[in-house]
Protein backbone atom coordinates (compact mmCIF):
# COMPACT_ATOMS: atom_id res chain seq x y z
CA UNK A 1 0.00 0.00 0.00
CA UNK A 2 2.93 2.76 0.84
CA UNK A 3 4.81 1.88 -2.37
CA UNK A 4 1.39 2.28 -4.20
CA UNK A 5 0.50 6.09 -2.36
CA UNK A 6 4.68 6.65 -3.37
CA UNK A 7 3.75 6.34 -6.77
CA UNK A 8 0.89 8.34 -6.51
CA UNK A 9 2.37 11.01 -4.80
CA UNK A 10 5.39 11.04 -7.19
CA UNK A 11 3.14 11.11 -10.16
CA UNK A 12 1.16 14.11 -8.79
CA UNK A 13 4.21 15.94 -7.89
CA UNK A 14 5.80 15.51 -11.58
CA UNK A 15 2.12 16.49 -13.22
CA UNK A 16 2.53 19.36 -10.97
CA UNK A 17 5.91 20.56 -11.77
CA UNK A 18 5.10 20.12 -15.92
CA UNK A 19 1.66 21.68 -15.63
CA UNK A 20 4.04 24.97 -13.67
CA UNK A 21 6.75 24.84 -16.47
CA UNK A 22 7.55 28.27 -17.57
CA UNK A 23 6.87 28.57 -20.45
CA UNK A 24 3.22 27.83 -20.09
CA UNK A 25 3.54 31.57 -18.82
CA UNK A 26 0.80 32.79 -16.48
CA UNK A 27 -2.58 33.55 -16.88
CA UNK A 28 -3.97 37.37 -16.65
CA UNK A 29 -5.00 38.09 -12.97
CA UNK A 30 -5.66 41.24 -10.81
CA UNK A 31 -6.15 44.38 -12.13
CA UNK A 32 -5.30 42.43 -15.89
CA UNK A 33 -8.04 39.87 -15.48
CA UNK A 34 -10.51 42.53 -14.52
CA UNK A 35 -9.70 44.80 -17.93
CA UNK A 36 -10.34 41.36 -19.78
CA UNK A 37 -13.76 40.74 -17.56
CA UNK A 38 -14.93 43.86 -19.34
CA UNK A 39 -14.50 42.77 -23.12
CA UNK A 40 -18.04 42.88 -24.45
CA UNK A 41 -16.60 39.92 -26.39
CA UNK A 42 -16.00 38.28 -22.96
CA UNK A 43 -18.50 35.24 -21.77
CA UNK A 44 -18.87 32.33 -19.77
CA UNK A 45 -14.74 32.69 -18.64
CA UNK A 46 -13.15 33.16 -22.14
CA UNK A 47 -12.80 35.70 -24.68
CA UNK A 48 -15.08 34.94 -27.56
CA UNK A 49 -14.55 35.74 -31.53
CA UNK A 50 -17.77 38.10 -32.79
CA UNK A 51 -18.97 35.22 -34.94
CA UNK A 52 -19.47 32.10 -33.91
CA UNK A 53 -16.31 30.14 -34.53
CA UNK A 54 -16.65 26.19 -33.39
CA UNK A 55 -13.49 24.12 -32.69
CA UNK A 56 -14.62 22.17 -35.44
CA UNK A 57 -17.21 22.12 -38.50
CA UNK A 58 -20.10 20.34 -38.42
CA UNK A 59 -19.40 16.48 -39.25
CA UNK A 60 -16.04 16.42 -38.06
CA UNK A 61 -14.69 14.75 -34.86
CA UNK A 62 -11.35 15.16 -33.00
CA UNK A 63 -10.67 11.32 -34.01
CA UNK A 64 -11.30 12.61 -37.60
CA UNK A 65 -8.51 15.29 -36.94
CA UNK A 66 -6.02 12.48 -34.91
CA UNK A 67 -6.72 9.99 -38.17
CA UNK A 68 -5.09 12.96 -40.53
CA UNK A 69 -2.37 13.59 -37.75
CA UNK A 70 -1.51 9.62 -38.51
CA UNK A 71 -1.62 9.16 -41.71
CA UNK A 72 0.89 11.99 -42.65
CA UNK A 73 2.28 13.58 -45.46
CA UNK A 74 6.12 13.00 -46.99
CA UNK A 75 5.83 16.40 -48.43
CA UNK A 76 4.89 18.95 -45.99
CA UNK A 77 8.40 19.25 -45.28
CA UNK A 78 10.78 20.82 -48.34
CA UNK A 79 12.78 18.23 -49.74
CA UNK A 80 15.98 20.39 -49.59
CA UNK A 81 17.62 23.04 -47.34
CA UNK A 82 15.51 26.52 -48.46
CA UNK A 83 17.42 29.14 -49.80
CA UNK A 84 17.96 32.79 -47.68
CA UNK A 85 20.14 36.00 -47.75
CA UNK A 86 21.05 37.91 -44.51
CA UNK A 87 19.20 40.37 -43.57
CA UNK A 88 20.20 44.25 -43.91
CA UNK A 89 19.71 44.79 -40.05
CA UNK A 90 21.43 48.21 -39.62
CA UNK A 91 20.10 50.44 -42.75
CA UNK A 92 18.43 53.51 -42.07
CA UNK A 93 16.91 54.32 -45.19
CA UNK A 94 13.59 54.18 -45.56
CA UNK A 95 10.80 51.71 -44.36
CA UNK A 96 11.95 48.53 -44.79
CA UNK A 97 10.70 45.03 -44.15
CA UNK A 98 12.93 41.62 -43.44
CA UNK A 99 10.52 38.22 -43.17
CA UNK A 100 12.72 35.46 -41.63
CA UNK A 101 9.91 32.82 -42.21
CA UNK A 102 6.66 31.50 -40.32
CA UNK A 103 5.08 35.04 -38.84
CA UNK A 104 8.77 36.53 -37.55
CA UNK A 105 10.24 40.14 -39.48
CA UNK A 106 11.84 42.93 -38.85
CA UNK A 107 10.15 46.39 -39.63
CA UNK A 108 12.20 49.03 -39.90
CA UNK A 109 11.16 52.57 -40.15
CA UNK A 110 14.11 55.15 -40.79
CA UNK A 111 16.40 54.54 -36.98
CA UNK A 112 13.46 52.74 -35.52
CA UNK A 113 13.59 48.45 -35.19
CA UNK A 114 10.28 46.83 -34.44
CA UNK A 115 10.37 43.10 -34.36
CA UNK A 116 7.31 41.42 -35.01
CA UNK A 117 5.94 37.88 -33.34
CA UNK A 118 9.87 36.54 -33.06
CA UNK A 119 10.22 33.27 -32.62
CA UNK A 120 13.84 31.89 -33.17
CA UNK A 121 13.79 28.43 -31.59
CA UNK A 122 13.53 25.32 -33.19
CA UNK A 123 10.44 23.93 -32.77
CA UNK A 124 7.17 25.17 -31.79
CA UNK A 125 6.69 23.33 -28.41
CA UNK A 126 7.11 24.38 -24.69
CA UNK A 127 9.46 21.21 -24.69
CA UNK A 128 12.80 21.75 -26.83
CA UNK A 129 13.00 18.13 -27.41
CA UNK A 130 9.35 17.54 -29.01
CA UNK A 131 6.98 19.46 -31.44
CA UNK A 132 7.32 20.44 -34.76
CA UNK A 133 11.19 21.24 -35.87
CA UNK A 134 12.21 24.29 -38.38
CA UNK A 135 13.07 23.48 -42.03
CA UNK A 136 16.75 23.38 -42.89
CA UNK A 137 18.18 26.53 -43.72
CA UNK A 138 15.45 28.64 -41.51
CA UNK A 139 18.11 29.05 -38.78
CA UNK A 140 19.98 31.51 -40.26
CA UNK A 141 18.75 34.39 -37.81
CA UNK A 142 19.08 34.63 -34.01
CA UNK A 143 17.88 36.32 -31.36
CA UNK A 144 21.52 37.37 -30.46
CA UNK A 145 22.12 38.83 -34.12
CA UNK A 146 20.13 41.60 -33.65
CA UNK A 147 21.02 45.11 -31.72
CA UNK A 148 19.13 47.64 -29.94
CA UNK A 149 15.24 47.03 -30.74
CA UNK A 150 12.66 49.57 -29.79
CA UNK A 151 9.96 47.46 -29.77
CA UNK A 152 8.86 43.37 -30.09
CA UNK A 153 5.32 43.23 -30.98
CA UNK A 154 3.76 39.85 -29.93
CA UNK A 155 0.18 39.39 -31.75
CA UNK A 156 -1.25 36.93 -30.05
CA UNK A 157 0.26 33.61 -27.09
CA UNK A 158 0.51 30.24 -29.43
CA UNK A 159 3.62 28.82 -29.57
CA UNK A 160 4.71 29.90 -33.26
CA UNK A 161 4.29 33.54 -32.28
CA UNK A 162 5.39 33.79 -28.70
CA UNK A 163 8.28 31.54 -27.72
CA UNK A 164 9.74 31.79 -24.46
CA UNK A 165 13.55 31.26 -25.14
CA UNK A 166 13.56 34.09 -27.81
CA UNK A 167 11.63 36.70 -25.36
CA UNK A 168 14.60 35.60 -22.59
CA UNK A 169 17.15 36.89 -25.26
CA UNK A 170 15.45 40.13 -25.97
CA UNK A 171 14.58 41.26 -23.15
CA UNK A 172 17.84 43.01 -21.70
CA UNK A 173 17.95 44.76 -25.46
CA UNK A 174 14.21 45.54 -25.83
CA UNK A 175 12.94 49.13 -25.39
CA UNK A 176 8.78 48.40 -25.31
CA UNK A 177 6.94 45.42 -25.79
CA UNK A 178 3.56 45.64 -27.41
CA UNK A 179 0.70 43.03 -27.63
CA UNK A 180 -2.80 41.85 -27.43
CA UNK A 181 -4.51 42.56 -23.85
CA UNK A 182 -3.72 39.51 -21.49
CA UNK A 183 -0.30 38.98 -22.70
CA UNK A 184 1.53 40.90 -20.85
CA UNK A 185 0.81 38.19 -18.20
CA UNK A 186 3.29 35.86 -20.08
CA UNK A 187 5.99 38.19 -20.29
CA UNK A 188 5.88 39.41 -17.01
CA UNK A 189 6.09 35.93 -15.67
CA UNK A 190 9.87 35.94 -18.01
CA UNK A 191 11.12 38.98 -15.97
CA UNK A 192 9.94 41.95 -18.69
CA UNK A 193 9.20 44.84 -16.39
CA UNK A 194 5.64 45.90 -16.44
CA UNK A 195 6.16 49.49 -17.19
CA UNK A 196 7.65 48.15 -20.69
CA UNK A 197 4.69 46.50 -21.66
CA UNK A 198 1.70 47.88 -23.44
CA UNK A 199 -1.20 45.61 -24.01
CA UNK A 200 -4.05 46.87 -26.42
CA UNK A 201 -8.01 45.74 -26.59
CA UNK A 202 -9.19 46.03 -30.15
CA UNK A 203 -9.66 49.19 -31.54
CA UNK A 204 -7.34 50.94 -28.81
CA UNK A 205 -4.24 52.68 -29.82
CA UNK A 206 -0.82 53.57 -28.39
CA UNK A 207 1.51 56.04 -30.08
CA UNK A 208 5.23 54.62 -29.02
CA UNK A 209 8.19 56.75 -30.26
CA UNK A 210 5.89 58.36 -33.05
CA UNK A 211 4.68 54.88 -34.07
CA UNK A 212 0.87 54.62 -33.53
CA UNK A 213 -0.26 51.19 -33.28
CA UNK A 214 -3.71 49.57 -33.38
CA UNK A 215 -5.29 46.70 -32.06
CA UNK A 216 -7.73 44.91 -35.12
CA UNK A 217 -10.15 42.08 -34.43
CA UNK A 218 -9.29 38.68 -35.88
CA UNK A 219 -10.78 35.01 -35.96
CA UNK A 220 -8.90 32.62 -34.15
CA UNK A 221 -8.24 31.84 -30.46
CA UNK A 222 -5.15 31.72 -27.65
CA UNK A 223 -4.09 29.33 -24.95
CA UNK A 224 -0.27 28.11 -24.14
CA UNK A 225 -1.74 25.07 -22.17
CA UNK A 226 -5.40 23.93 -21.58
CA UNK A 227 -7.69 26.66 -21.16
CA UNK A 228 -8.20 28.76 -24.60
CA UNK A 229 -9.39 32.21 -24.60
CA UNK A 230 -8.08 33.86 -21.82
CA UNK A 231 -5.93 36.37 -23.66
CA UNK A 232 -6.85 38.10 -26.48
CA UNK A 233 -5.04 37.80 -30.20
CA UNK A 234 -5.01 41.08 -32.67
CA UNK A 235 -3.93 42.19 -35.95
CA UNK A 236 -2.47 45.12 -35.74
CA UNK A 237 -2.55 48.42 -37.46
CA UNK A 238 0.72 50.03 -37.74
CA UNK A 239 0.90 53.57 -38.89
CA UNK A 240 4.62 55.30 -39.46
CA UNK A 241 5.69 58.55 -40.93
CA UNK A 242 5.50 57.63 -44.12
CA UNK A 243 3.33 54.11 -44.65
CA UNK A 244 0.11 52.15 -42.86
CA UNK A 245 0.87 48.71 -42.55
CA UNK A 246 -1.57 46.09 -41.37
CA UNK A 247 0.27 43.03 -39.62
CA UNK A 248 -2.40 40.41 -39.47
CA UNK A 249 -1.32 38.22 -36.99
CA UNK A 250 -3.65 34.51 -37.06
CA UNK A 251 -7.37 34.78 -38.29
CA UNK A 252 -9.54 32.90 -40.18
CA UNK A 253 -11.91 34.99 -43.13
CA UNK A 254 -14.46 37.05 -42.11
CA UNK A 255 -16.11 40.31 -42.66
CA UNK A 256 -13.64 42.05 -39.94
CA UNK A 257 -11.58 42.54 -42.95
CA UNK A 258 -13.60 44.49 -44.76
CA UNK A 259 -14.43 46.52 -41.91
CA UNK A 260 -10.75 47.53 -41.27
CA UNK A 261 -10.26 48.18 -44.43
CA UNK A 262 -13.21 50.74 -44.75
CA UNK A 263 -12.44 52.17 -41.54
CA UNK A 264 -8.55 52.39 -41.88
CA UNK A 265 -7.51 51.37 -45.18
CA UNK A 266 -6.07 51.75 -47.78
CA UNK A 267 -2.42 50.29 -46.85
CA UNK A 268 0.80 50.54 -48.33
CA UNK A 269 1.41 46.58 -46.78
CA UNK A 270 -0.75 43.77 -45.90
CA UNK A 271 1.09 40.85 -43.91
CA UNK A 272 -1.77 38.32 -43.67
CA UNK A 273 -1.15 34.89 -42.83
CA UNK A 274 -0.88 32.04 -45.25
CA UNK A 275 -0.61 28.27 -44.54
CA UNK A 276 -1.38 26.14 -41.51
CA UNK A 277 -4.77 25.41 -42.95
CA UNK A 278 -6.89 22.29 -43.35
CA UNK A 279 -10.65 21.86 -44.21
CA UNK A 280 -11.22 20.25 -40.29
CA UNK A 281 -10.41 23.59 -39.32
CA UNK A 282 -11.39 26.10 -41.45
CA UNK A 283 -12.36 29.23 -39.23
CA UNK A 284 -9.26 30.01 -37.55
CA UNK A 285 -6.76 30.52 -40.51
CA UNK A 286 -7.49 31.37 -43.68
CA UNK A 287 -7.24 29.55 -47.22
CA UNK A 288 -4.66 30.92 -49.67
CA UNK A 289 -7.68 32.00 -51.93
CA UNK A 290 -8.88 33.78 -48.86
CA UNK A 291 -5.90 35.08 -47.99
CA UNK A 292 -5.88 37.40 -51.39
CA UNK A 293 -9.61 38.26 -50.51
CA UNK A 294 -8.69 39.92 -47.41
CA UNK A 295 -5.86 41.94 -48.52
CA UNK A 296 -8.89 43.17 -51.21
CA UNK A 297 -11.09 43.92 -48.66
CA UNK A 298 -8.46 45.75 -46.45
CA UNK A 299 -7.55 47.72 -49.60
CA UNK A 300 -3.84 46.57 -49.56
CA UNK A 301 -1.83 47.78 -52.03
CA UNK A 302 0.82 45.17 -51.69
CA UNK A 303 0.06 41.42 -50.06
CA UNK A 304 3.01 39.60 -48.17
CA UNK A 305 1.89 36.64 -47.62
CA UNK A 306 3.84 34.83 -44.22
CA UNK A 307 3.16 31.60 -41.37
CA UNK A 308 4.53 29.53 -43.99
CA UNK A 309 8.74 28.58 -45.13
CA UNK A 310 9.39 27.84 -41.43
CA UNK A 311 7.20 24.75 -39.54
CA UNK A 312 4.29 22.85 -40.79
CA UNK A 313 1.61 22.95 -38.75
CA UNK A 314 -0.77 21.33 -40.51
CA UNK A 315 -1.03 18.82 -42.95
CA UNK A 316 -0.69 20.46 -46.76
CA UNK A 317 2.64 19.94 -48.97
CA UNK A 318 5.16 22.75 -47.56
CA UNK A 319 4.50 24.96 -50.43
CA UNK A 320 0.99 24.49 -51.18
CA UNK A 321 0.36 27.75 -49.20
CA UNK A 322 2.47 30.26 -51.36
CA UNK A 323 1.38 28.34 -55.10
CA UNK A 324 -1.97 28.38 -54.33
CA UNK A 325 -1.62 32.52 -53.18
CA UNK A 326 0.30 33.38 -55.80
CA UNK A 327 -1.77 32.04 -58.54
CA UNK A 328 -4.81 33.78 -56.86
CA UNK A 329 -3.03 36.86 -56.62
CA UNK A 330 -2.21 36.85 -60.69
CA UNK A 331 -6.37 35.71 -61.02
CA UNK A 332 -7.50 38.58 -59.01
CA UNK A 333 -4.95 40.71 -59.60
CA UNK A 334 -3.73 41.66 -56.35
CA UNK A 335 -0.24 43.03 -55.92
CA UNK A 336 2.12 40.27 -54.15
CA UNK A 337 5.40 39.88 -53.03
CA UNK A 338 7.24 36.82 -52.39
CA UNK A 339 10.97 37.54 -50.96
CA UNK A 340 13.75 34.94 -49.94
CA UNK A 341 14.23 34.87 -46.27
CA UNK A 342 15.66 37.33 -44.93
CA UNK A 343 15.53 39.47 -48.07
CA UNK A 344 15.07 43.27 -46.78
CA UNK A 345 13.13 44.87 -49.04
CA UNK A 346 11.79 49.13 -49.41
CA UNK A 347 8.37 49.96 -49.25
CA UNK A 348 7.70 52.13 -51.85
CA UNK A 349 10.37 50.79 -53.99
CA UNK A 350 11.10 47.34 -56.08
CA UNK A 351 9.67 44.13 -54.34
CA UNK A 352 10.57 41.11 -54.53
CA UNK A 353 8.54 38.49 -56.65
CA UNK A 354 10.90 35.54 -57.68
CA UNK A 355 9.51 32.29 -56.87
CA UNK A 356 12.68 30.91 -55.51
CA UNK A 357 10.18 27.64 -54.15
CA UNK A 358 10.06 26.24 -57.62
CA UNK A 359 13.91 25.49 -57.20
CA UNK A 360 13.41 23.99 -53.64
CA UNK A 361 10.62 21.55 -55.42
CA UNK A 362 12.68 20.69 -58.29
CA UNK A 363 15.50 19.22 -55.92
CA UNK A 364 12.64 16.12 -55.29
CA UNK A 365 12.26 15.75 -59.10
Amino acid sequence: MYICLAIIFISAVIILLLLNIPAFGRLPRGARLERIKRLPIYHDGAIKNVVYTPDLPEGVSYWDVMKLMIKGNPDKRPPATLPFVQPELHSTEGTRLSWFGHSSYLLQSGKLKILVDPVFSRSTSPFSFIGNRSYEGTDFIHAEDFGRLDIVLITHDHYDHLDMDTIFKLKEKTGHFLTSLGVGAHLEKWGVPPEKITELAWSESANILGIEFTAAPARHFSGRKFKRGQTLWSGFIIKTPLHKIFAGGDSGYEEHFKAIGDQYGPFDLAILECGQYNAYWPYIHMFPEQVVQAAKDLRAEILLPVHWAKFSLAMHDWDDSILRVVKSAEDQQQKITTPLLGETFILGGEYPDSKWWLNVAAAKQ
